[in-house]
């Protein structure tokens, strides 16, 4: 039986609920159906009515103040202690939601206000604080399963595009730029290229322009990348195929690029009203801020082709700011996981197909960068920064992927282990429950690449990596890693 969850909503959320004069964005409208779906509880904080009082608008004060009885009140909140005389009302009114979900009255906090995001990260509550759209993608795995195939992305020319022009995807960014259309015929001249994602094989759903620059000014303070720079002219992922991880995927393709055509650094231009969640997300990747550009910011990625000394940062921050490069000195812990065919198919859906190309008419490619493997291991070990290699028993019997761990936990609670991995992964809620039965491993990491060449057991036998079948999650030492990075071509 799935678990009823409880999500707290933010003002910002509950505005649009409660006003009948506006048209809910379509991801709302599903994120409360599939929570009445499921039987999950939509609360608010007692602190939101204070909220609602100081509105202005009289008349839309008066609706919501009326229309937000309709779901439940968080129920005798602790008194936040985080708030002085000093604090303002509505940093206050944050504080009071924010330590409600300290305190687990809830299981996750949903709003739009970017500064309760950052303040929930300040205080390690970030994996349970989400967007509309990330608390929609959470609900939509637990109430509309279905084996997804991740997507191919191809490269094409823009020439390629202009007969859809028209059509209602690029509304958007016609919105955003005055005279999107003419500069998109002008690059199409240019012969510039983009990655594209078409759902269901013929409608086009999410579209990366780029381009390499040399010497590129970025911003209106006339600051310039020397040498080659990869710029992420356009980034769009349509709401059809939003949770698919698509973002990741294009970045995926950017990182690649880059180290293949020796470009420096990664870059791009985003609206910070209207680009949030592509913002945070690039953040996560390593892309720091450096000024603005005609009113956009400007958020830059350092791409070194050479890996930066280890005491550039610790390892965690490291692969998040060098990514794909990864600290494997010694001060860093290397791990080996056996990880069965039919789990490492769905974990790794892009393997096949990396290992004949990233690009291609067949096979899919895997889109999420960041990843979640469950076991019952009784390793106590992991912890952020460590190196995992994946091994794949049965068929293959070798290690085929390496990965950086993000964050390890210990968990039992269900709901607990769903919402960490909720963003990572396909893991059905039953599957979920299923394992919560007993202590469960929760490994959150970053995939790195898969090998160029798989190391087969034999050789790692034959090296004394292992002395014996690998039948569960085992150290290595730093020669034994060595080793396999050399037999598989790294």
């Amino acid at each position: 039986m799935t678990q009823r969850l409880r999500f707290l909503l933010d003002t910002n959320i509950l505005i649009p609920l409660q006003d009948s004069y506006q048209v809910l964005e379509a991801n709302l409208a599903n994120f409360v159906r599939l929570a009445g779906v499921g039987g999950h509880q939509l609360l608010y904080h007692p602190a939101t009515i204070a909220d609602f009082e100081r509105d202005p608008n009289a008349d839309r004060r008066a609706r919501s103040l009326q229309r937000v009885r309709q779901y439940d009140v968080l129920q005798q909140p602790a008194p936040c202690p985080w708030n002085t005389d000093a604090t303002s009302p509505n940093d206050a009114c944050d504080n009071e939601i924010l330590f409600a979900l300290e305190c687990d009255a809830v299981h996750a906090l949903v709003t739009e206000d970017r500064g309760i995001h950052a303040k929930a990260g300040a205080r390690n509550l970030g994996d349970r604080v989400y967007t509309i759209q990330t608390a929609e993608d959470w609900l939509r795995r637990l109430h509309e399963p279905r084996h997804v195939v991740l997507p191919n992305i191809q490269d094409v020319p823009l020439h390629s595009l202009t007969p859809l022009l028209g059509s209602g995807f690029f509304d958007s960014l016609r919105d955003g730029y005055d005279g999107f259309d003419d500069w998109f015929r002008r690059k199409a001249r240019e012969n510039r290229m983009a990655w594209v994602y078409r759902d269901g094989g013929t409608d086009l759903a999410a579209i990366c322009v780029y381009a390499v620059q040399s010497d590129e000014v970025i911003n209106d303070e006339g600051v310039y990348l020397a040498g080659a720079s990869l710029k992420l002219c356009t980034f769009k992922v349509g709401e059809t195929v939003r949770g698919r991880k698509i973002g990741e995927l294009f970045l995926k393709a950017a990182f690649r690029y880059a180290t293949e055509n020796t470009c420096e650094h990664v870059f791009i231009h985003a609206n910070a009203e209207r680009h949030d969640y592509l913002i945070r997300m690039l953040a996560d990747f390593g892309f720091k801020e450096h000024g603005t550009y005609r009113g956009d910011l400007v958020l830059v990625k350092r791409h070194p082709q050479q890996p930066p000394d280890a005491s550039a940062a610790q390892p965690l921050e490291y692969a998040r700011q060098f990514f794909p490069h990864y600290r494997r000195d010694p001060a860093v812990r290397k791990f080996l996981i056996p990880i069965q065919p039919q789990f490492h198919a769905e974990l790794f859906p892009d393997y096949r197909a990396v290992q004949r190309h990233l690009f291609g008419t067949s096979g899919s490619v895997g889109n999420a960068i960041k990843l979640a493997y469950l076991c019952h291991a009784q390793t106590k070990a992991i912890s952020a920064g460590d190196v995992v290699l994946f091994y794949r028993t049965g068929d293959e019997k070798a290690i085929t992927s390496v990965g950086v761990v993000d964050r390890f936990e210990m968990l039992t609670d269900a709901a607990r282990i769903a919402s960490l991995v909720s963003r990572r992964t396909v893991y059905g809620i039953d599957e979920i429950h299923r394992m919560a039965a007993s202590l469960t491993k929760v490994i959150l990491f970053r995939l790195v690449e898969h090998l160029p060449k798989p190391v087969s057991y034999d050789h790692l036998l034959s090296q004394r990596v292992v002395s014996g079948p690998i039948q569960s999650i085992r150290q290595v030492s730093d020669e034994s890693f060595s080793r396999i990075l050399a037999a598989a071509g790294r």
